[in-house]
């Protein structure tokens, strides 16, 4: 249907300000969403704005607490966690009080998401429309104060969401193997993931941001003469070991402490440069080019790390 409507606006016959695709009630939303970043004709015709999840205030509880058969997901849970907006849909029906439980409650699943109270669905078109939740330009406005949600999840559900912040710089090479372990590993469980690296030798940000194992990053902005370099990232997934995530990221610091590894990594890189020249992403082949910003999967080769770094 994407393709179609790309053909007609090119023919011009066709002019379109944006597509709401409405899923079924009970649809997993990463698929559509991943549409928008592995299929280049899409990715090259139109940018995912924002999910937006629409929740019957009445009833999302029970919804919640479904037991599925083993091996199931609970598809309300799911989008939940995948939303960016969430609109609390029939208010009329339910009590403050059971209001702010189930506010509470979705808070739990996904501290990220701004809650938008509605009735009959009656919510300004900015509140839903021009969000840009998927622009990675948008990730470099993450309030600090925003990611800080501790204390905030009372319910001890298996989706959460958590986040990590970090003064300091991060090795490219470690954080780049990290990331790929999480993704390889943990990327069914891990819903969203986006955040913002200071990168060793490099005066830009790195900002990305994925959805499961479908990675997307770019450098995007210097870092201002008197802003402090720093690490904010942000995870909205299943089973999260927080304690487990952040040991594995602050293994990626470029610190003393973290020499030997850094040393090692970088042997690797040295000697496997000659026989492999293509880098493996999780959306295409990436031919690495000294210089390259613009990363499609797992980062980005090294070389262009130090390219970067030297302008």
């Amino acid at each position: 249907m994407l393709d179609k409507l790309a053909k007609r606006v090119q023919a011009g016959t066709l002019k379109l300000d944006g597509i709401v695709i409405e899923t079924t009630g009970m649809a997993d939303p990463a698929p559509v969403a991943q549409t928008f970043f592995v299929e280049p004709k899409v990715a090259a015709f139109a940018r995912l704005d924002g999910i937006i999840t629409l929740v019957d205030a009445k009833h999302i509880i029970q919804h919640l607490d479904e037991e599925k058969p083993e091996g199931a997901e609970n598809e309300a849970v799911e989008q939940v966690a995948f939303a960016d907006r969430i609109l609390l849909n029939k208010i009329d029906l339910a009590t403050e009080g059971e209001l702010q439980a189930v506010e509470q409650r979705l808070k739990g699943i996904n501290a990220f998401a701004p809650i938008i109270r509605s009735e009959k669905s009656q919510v300004s078109v900015d509140q839903v429309l021009g969000i840009k939740a998927f622009d990675l330009k948008k990730t470099l406005e993450m309030d600090p104060e925003f990611l800080d949600t501790e204390g905030e999840h009372e319910h001890d559900d298996s989706v959460t969401s958590m986040s990590i912040t970090t003064s300091g710089e991060v090795h490219m090479l470690l954080v780049n193997d990290w990331v790929g372990d999480v993704l390889k590993n943990l990327g069914n469980d891990i819903y969203r993931m986006k955040g913002v690296l200071a990168v060793a030798g490099s005066p830009k940000k790195f900002v990305y941001q994925a959805v499961h194992m479908i990675f997307d990053g770019v450098f995007e902005g210097e870092w201002g003469p008197s802003e402090e370099r720093g690490n904010k990232l942000v995870f909205i997934g299943k089973n999260l070991d927080k304690a487990a995530l952040q040991r594995g990221f602050e293994a990626c610091l470029d610190t003393p402490q973290n020499r030997a590894k850094i040393e090692e990594a970088e042997m690797i890189k040295v000697r496997d440069a000659a026989s492999r020249r293509v880098v493996v992403s999780s959306l295409h082949w990436h031919e690495s080019s000294p210089g390259e910003e613009v990363v499609g999967g797992l980062f980005f080769d090294f070389e262009a790390v130090r390219t970067e770094s030297s302008r």
